[in-house]
């Protein structure tokens, strides 16, 4: 599928008069889940702007202010905001630039205040993501493999949800001893990740279950395979909507433990878990930085849950210090 061929998928029909010069300049990430994301958010403005009757190319500040405006009385969260806002004014800084439009309506916009301690997004204490795994473990269904695995490289690994779905076959390896997954993420960077034990056994059970690696057709010298990872029953990609649906279908199997957050939980309560795990579980800050793969560390620290404990404070690690230093 072209760059063009992804806008029109993003778009509804009423923005199309505007799709080749958001595909144009979607053109510049070399990552293809920032192309996704920044496609869906530019989408949401047009769609507002098609909805108001605005011409985008001649909207001015007021426009972008009542847009955020509508958005917040809508209940999206500051960050979610402050997101879309940087993607729009991407996009019209591209088409200044390129001499489409004459300002960039969004670049004075005052940015929504984002809690840098504050998170929407749902985490799961131990024992929760210890039940939801031991739900996908027994899941009786058909693709009962694949949930296994799914769940378990998602928990294990702190994965995005797009970091999922753009894994193929071709992404598993081994280095040094170690069972690997190749993970692309932000920025079109590559990040050889191991994979547990347990993670690679159900990879490896849920591929054996697999129909359709039976008549792969064959490679073109040259090119790269590619074969999804994670996939539909005739082969093909498994999308973003069929995880949260599996998840939330999987929260709900789990009973009384999950009741509480069934209705909320994303894939990325997962990777809120995962990182919030690690830290509990007395890995360093660089580490799980590295395993977050946070470009930076204040991001991390969000997770850190125990970071306000008064019984941690730094006041009793420099008194103590302090304390010896006088009494040598």
């Amino acid at each position: 599928m072209t760059t063009v061929d992804q806008a029109h998928a993003l778009m509804a029909p009423a923005e199309h008069g505007r799709l080749d010069l958001v595909a144009a300049w979607l053109v510049s990430f070399a990552s293809p889940n920032t192309r996704r994301a920044y496609g869906r958010d530019v989408a949401g403005w047009l769609s507002w702007c098609a909805t108001s009757g605005m011409e985008p190319l001649r909207a001015r500040r007021e426009h972008v202010d009542a847009w955020l405006r509508v958005q917040e009385l809508a209940g999206a969260a500051a960050s979610s905001r402050a997101r879309r806002l940087a993607a729009v004014a991407s996009w019209y800084g591209w088409l200044v630039e390129e001499g489409y439009a004459e300002r960039n309506p969004a670049a004075r916009v005052t940015r929504p205040t984002v809690d840098q301690d504050d998170s929407r997004t749902v985490g799961l204490t131990r024992e929760q993501a210890q039940a939801l795994l031991a739900c996908a473990d027994v899941d009786p269904r058909p693709t009962g493999a694949r949930t296994r695995a799914l769940v378990r490289l998602l928990l294990a690994n702190a994965l995005r949800v797009g970091e999922l779905i753009a894994l193929d076959i071709e992404d598993l390896g081994v280095a040094r001893g170690h069972r690997t997954v190749k993970v692309h993420g932000k920025g079109g960077r590559v990040h050889v990740m191991p994979l547990a034990l347990s993670t690679a056994d159900a990879i490896d059970r849920y591929l054996r279950t697999r129909r359709d690696l039976d008549s792969l057709p064959a490679v073109v010298p040259g090119e790269r395979a590619r074969t999804p990872l994670f996939a539909t029953a005739s082969g093909g990609r498994l999308d973003q909507g069929a995880i949260w649906r599996l998840l939330r279908r999987l929260a709900t199997d789990a009973g009384a433990e999950l009741a509480d957050v069934a209705g909320r939980l994303s894939p990325h309560s997962l990777r809120h878990t995962a990182i919030t795990a690690a830290l509990d579980a007395g890995v360093s800050l660089r580490d799980v930085q590295d395993y977050a793969r946070h470009a930076d560390p204040r991001t991390t620290r969000r997770y850190d849950r125990a970071r306000h404990s008064l019984d941690r404070h730094a006041t009793y690690a420099v008194s103590a210090y302090l304390a010896e230093e006088a009494e040598a």
